[in-house]
This record gives C-alpha cells, structure tokens and sequence, in this order.
C-alpha cells in the first residue's frame, strides 16, 4: 500500500503516490532554481504545461498519478537545465520525508516555533517573531498555538531531523 498525496497543480487537482509527488516536487524545485527569482510567470507555464499532460494521462478523477507518468512527463518537458543556469541558493525546504516535531531543545514554551524552524531550515527566534506579530497584529489567534502544541507530536529523542547545537 503507497500513502497518496492530493495536490494542486496549474489549478487542476490531482491524486500522486508518494513517489511521484516527490519526484515532481523535487523536477520542479530544480527548475524554480534554474529560473531567476523573479520570474514567477515561467513556473506558473511550466506547471500549466504539467496539469495539461497529466489531464492526458488520468483517464478518471479517482486515478492515481504514478512515478512512471511523472518520469514521462519529465521527458517531455525537459531538463531542468534547459531553463537556465543554475545561478542562485536553492530555497530552504524541507528534507525529505522529515516530518514536523515540536522541539525538545529551541521551546520556551511548547516547542512549536523551534520545531517549526527546525522543519523549513529557519530561525526559531525568527518564527517566534512572526508567530508574535501575527498574534498581535494579523488577527491569528492563541487558539492556533494551542491546537499545534495539542497536534503536532514531540519530537522523538532519536529524531535525525533535530536542531542542532551550534
């Protein structure tokens, strides 16, 4: 059994198993790199160019888009290097298969800032920053940090993903 992931792309829904949505989101952050910052248009072709292909390929709402479409699709439009050089840091995501803790080390209070810092490669004083401003001035309730701190699970104490010391 693969675990299966609902996406959005170029505005159409599609179902992908894990190994397609990860092949995919990895073609793309490889293209995202190769295209200046700037140039949101181009992504926004490219992934119009993608949900068109894989409409061709899903004969049903209900199918499952595989490794092996993505593979064709990916013949079809292209290496990443087509789209440029490759000419600025690639954005911070997250590694793969990492999964959101709340932190044993970067917590003042539950964890929830220092695990999310730790899951997009950021700051957690930068998070708790924004989580205060957002609390004070973007109308995002109290009630967000308790339902995370309820949710998202502590994390394990053999966890490869945890920050680390510096």
């Amino acid at each position: 059994m693969k675990e299966t992931i609902n996406v959005n792309i170029g505005s159409l829904a599609f179902t992908l198993d894990r190994d397609a949505y990860d092949e995919l989101r990895n073609y793309l952050d490889e293209i995202r790199r190769h295209l200046p910052d700037e140039d949101h248009d181009t992504l926004d072709d490219i992934e119009g160019r993608i949900a068109e292909i894989l409409s061709g390929e899903v004969r049903n709402p209900m199918q499952v888009v595989t490794y092996n479409m993505v593979m064709r699709l990916k013949e079809q439009i292209g290496a990443p290097s087509c789209f440029g050089e490759e000419s600025h840091t690639p954005r911070p995501t997250p590694q793969k298969n990492q999964r959101i803790y709340r932190s044993r080390k970067e917590r003042i209070l539950a964890g929830i800032c220092g695990g999310l810092g730790a899951y997009f490669n950021a700051d957690a004083a930068l998070i708790r920053l924004i989580a205060l401003i957002l609390i004070f001035f973007g109308g995002v309730s109290v009630w967000l940090y308790i339902i995370l701190w309820i949710l998202i699970p502590e994390e394990p104490l053999d966890n490869p993903f945890s920050n680390k010391q510096h």
